[in-house]
């Protein structure tokens, strides 16, 4: 039986398959107000998980879930990232963990999410040029400082993930991830050892799930869509994979929610584990 909640650092619940905020448009005034209506009806149907970052619009994307849902209900957890930065000479982004950059990050999603405490606050990506004891120090300053819930990481390896931890508590990890693109299985299952919350990017391949002729099969078979096999096989996959499927439309919201209740039958699971996007992966059976 595959549930549909989790703990992230065994303290705080939310419904598994969440939604990624990044594709909301936040204009113009017609888009903003489509974006508003579909955050509106995730929470509506239940999502308690939803993620956005600093870089998704410089923050106009943390301001649009604010203006769409606070106050916040009971439950809901936002999560956002910090870490990458746009430069005000070239307009181009690029990684800066620095600390100062890191706090300023951190106090700009406060105010923009209209709240004191970030519950849980991810580091999108680590920054080369940073020492991570410097980068995940200040995370565990603002942390202790109470602005900060829990710490999770964005894109990492194994190595890295092991390094950090030795450093802070680490609550989620948030890597691109889906059925046909298992790269990050080596870091899924270090999570999973540890029951951090495993977040996939991605968690449906662009375009490509309705393409494979096996996934088809087993949509017809089961009574769904491609899209909902896929997101549907990421919960069965693993019991700490939480998928934050994105869209801006909310006819395709729906349709990714309802993979939650679509059932996929052992021999299913089989068929479609052994499915790669790359020549070389290894399936987990």
């Amino acid at each position: 039986m595959v549930s549909n909640t989790f703990h992230i650092a065994g303290d705080l619940g939310v419904r598994r398959l969440g939604f990624g905020a990044m594709h909301l448009p936040t204009e113009p005034a017609s888009g903003r107000e489509m974006s508003v209506a579909v955050a509106r009806r995730a929470v509506e149907l239940g999502v308690t998980l939803m993620d956005t970052a600093h870089m998704y619009g410089g923050g106009a994307n943390e301001e649009l879930l604010a203006e769409a849902l606070h106050p916040y209900p009971d439950g809901l957890l936002i999560t956002t990232k910090v870490g990458v930065v746009r430069s005000p000479e070239t307009g181009e982004w690029g990684l800066d963990g620095r600390p100062a950059s890191l706090r300023a990050q951190v106090e700009q999603g406060l105010r923009r999410l209209r709240v004191e405490r970030v519950e849980l606050l991810q580091l999108h990506r680590i920054d080369p040029e940073t020492a991570l004891a410097d980068q995940l120090g200040t995370l565990r300053e603002l942390q202790t400082e109470g602005k900060i819930g829990r710490i999770g990481l964005s894109e990492v390896t194994t190595a890295e993930l092991g390094r950090a931890r030795e450093i802070i508590d680490v609550s989620s990890v948030q890597n691109r991830y889906n059925l046909l693109d298992r790269e990050h299985e080596p870091v899924l299952a270090a999570c999973e050892a540890a029951g951090i919350a495993f977040l996939p990017w991605r968690p449906v391949a662009w375009g490509a799930s309705g393409e494979r002729a096996e996934i088809a099969a087993v949509a017809s078979e089961a009574g769904g869509t491609p899209t909902q096999v896929a997101l549907a096989w990421l919960l069965g996959h693993s019991p700490v994979i939480l998928p934050i499927p994105g869209t801006a439309r909310i006819d395709h919201l729906e349709e990714n929610l309802a993979a939650a209740d679509l059932n996929l039958t052992p021999a299913q699971r089989h068929r479609l584990n052994r499915l790669s996007e790359k020549p070389g992966q290894t399936a987990r059976s």
